[in-house]
């Protein structure tokens, strides 16, 4: 019989939309029966896919999955913008816009290849003179000069589908790439503005999602 001493896991789950990645780090301490469990890498409580959970011995390993590549599914709103860069927030439609082309898209997003210097989006979990950045803007504190800037790998971006005022796209990008900042930012070059409403993580290194479980 297996003791809590003796586990030694790695998992990959298959995250829902609507919990947070803590939420499954929960679930599976109470089917292992252990508070020894972690994850490899934070999912917004709105998106899915691939979660990489370690169990027992195996959470002293999570260091070699922090920082692996990533790939993304994506779908941005174009038109209208949002305080947190994605459905949550506070949105702001922009008047008057004339619908962008397809084409139009597809150049903006390959803008983005290969990299770029990247801000973290004003409500997110970075700290600065220990406090967490969003909670500084959700205080109403001015955050804008605050807000860290991180030089992203872009490897692959490339459009999957457009139907206005939504483009769906896929982007394999380097670790601690905000995909909310490249939604928003995305919207800033095509001169319309956009925000986040899909997110699914599909791989992270050579994981991938299809052999994920549900929790």
């Amino acid at each position: 019989m297996t003791t809590s001493e003796q586990l030694s896991e790695i998992l990959l789950i298959d995250k829902p939309a609507g919990i947070t990645s803590h939420d499954v780090v929960d679930r599976v301490r109470r089917i292992y029966n252990t508070k020894k469990v972690g994850h490899a890498g934070t999912l917004d409580p709105f998106a899915t896919g691939l979660l990489i959970v370690a169990v027992g011995k195996a959470t002293k390993e999570l260091s070699k999955y922090v920082g692996l590549d990533k790939t993304y599914e994506a779908t941005a709103r174009l038109g209208a913008i949002s305080d947190t860069y994605d459905l949550t927030g506070q949105i702001t439609n922009n008047q008057d816009i004339v619908p962008r082309t397809k084409d139009q898209a597809s150049d903006a997003l390959l803008t983005f290849k290969g990299g770029y210097l990247q801000k973290a989006p004003a409500y997110s979990a970075k700290k600065v003179n220990g406090k967490k950045l969003y909670e500084l803007a959700r205080r109403g504190e001015d955050v804008e000069s605050l807000r860290p800037s991180k030089q992203v790998d872009i490897s692959e971006i490339v459009l999957l589908d457009f139907n206005w005022p939504d483009v769906k796209f896929r982007v394999s990008c380097s670790s601690g790439t905000y995909i909310r900042s490249l939604a928003h930012d995305f919207g800033e070059i095509l001169g319309c503005g956009a925000y986040l409403t899909e997110l699914r993580r599909t791989k992270v290194g050579e994981f991938k999602v299809e052999d994920a479980e549900k929790v």
